[in-house]
């Protein structure tokens, strides 16, 4: 059998962790800042883990992680 493909924007975008989960950045620290509350851009600074829902889609995606 041939070895199945990475997808290579995924895993730029997440990152596998011991506890069988991926984790993520979050959204919404790029531009547009100043009217943004502190504790959005604070909150919005730290990592966080891929959603239940998704996580099958990016074990897809993944499948070496």
């Amino acid at each position: 059998m041939p070895k199945m493909k990475t997808r290579r924007a995924a895993a730029k975008r997440f990152k596998a962790v011991g506890n069988g989960k991926f984790k993520r950045k979050r959204a919404n620290l790029r531009h547009i800042l100043e009217k943004k509350a502190h504790d959005c851009k604070k909150r919005a600074g730290k990592t966080d883990y891929v959603d239940q829902a998704d996580l099958g889609r990016v074990k897809t995606m993944l499948p070496y992680a």
